[in-house]
């Protein structure tokens, strides 16, 4: 189970290359409107002991630490990247946290990209599409072609419905990347599964598809992973159709 400063790393990312994270949820807790089975953060419920959310300030306070410290060291930055314990959009200070670390990328290091990882539930919200739209990448999460199959692998809290999310994603014009998780046994990511969510790919049409597959120990016991090849596979017709596709075994 991870626990995150505000501010860590930079870390290799098997997706972002160097990778400097804020967490913009609890250091010592857990807060998201998904409770995934993957999750190497842990369930929900394990994660309640600490709720207090970092403020724009503490963000600003705590990167421009970072930055400057590693402007000074030479530590390379590909990626300042929003993950950490839970959505980062569920941070009331979101749309003003990405506006002060765009700015304060463009002072220490202009040339890394600013990376967004969200399971897109509240990218329908005017603010935090806004927001979205300003990163280099949304990398915006869609797992399951359908409700019923999203409650078995994300295990959505409150309300969520695979259209809702597909009609926000259609907003940014294929000005995205779009995440999956491919898990492997009897009922994940069957073939029937895997050709509803091509087509959901063919509808809102990312600029790059991220698929990939456990790579840490997870909540749920008993998950497999997928091999890089049988992940080409699956996906191959997208391949064939010229899509971008990034797989991460």
């Amino acid at each position: 189970m991870l626990r995150e400063t505000t501010v860590f790393g930079p870390i290799f990312s098997r997706r972002l290359g160097s990778s400097l994270g804020i967490n913009l949820l609890p250091q010592q807790g857990k807060i998201c409107n998904f409770d995934c089975v993957y999750c190497e953060c842990g369930w929900n419920k394990d994660g309640l002991e600490d709720t207090t959310l970092p403020t724009a300030r503490d963000v600003r306070e705590a990167l421009e630490e970072k930055l400057s410290a590693c402007r000074a060291a030479g530590t390379p930055i590909d990626s300042i990247t929003f993950s950490g314990d839970g959505e980062p959009t569920l941070n009331p200070d979101f749309p003003e946290i990405i506006d002060l670390t765009l700015e304060l990328r463009d002072r220490y290091y202009p040339k890394a990209k600013v990376s967004v990882l969200s399971n897109a539930t509240r990218a329908g919200e005017e603010a935090i599409f806004q927001a979205l739209l300003k990163v280099d990448n949304a990398i915006l999460k869609l797992d399951a072609p359908a409700d019923g199959q999203a409650a078995v692998v994300n295990r959505p809290v409150g309300k969520y419905h695979v259209q809702d999310v597909v009609r926000s994603l259609l907003r940014f014009e294929g000005n995205f990347i779009l995440q999956t998780m491919f898990l492997k046994g009897p009922g994940w990511a069957t073939e029937d599964w895997v050709a509803d969510w091509m087509e959901l790919v063919r509808q809102v049409k990312p600029r790059a598809v991220m698929v990939y597959t456990i790579d840490r120990e997870t909540p749920m016991k008993g998950l497999q992973k997928y091999t890089a090849d049988e992940m080409r596979e699956l996906v191959r017709p997208l391949i064939d159709e010229g899509y971008t596709i990034q797989i991460k075994g």
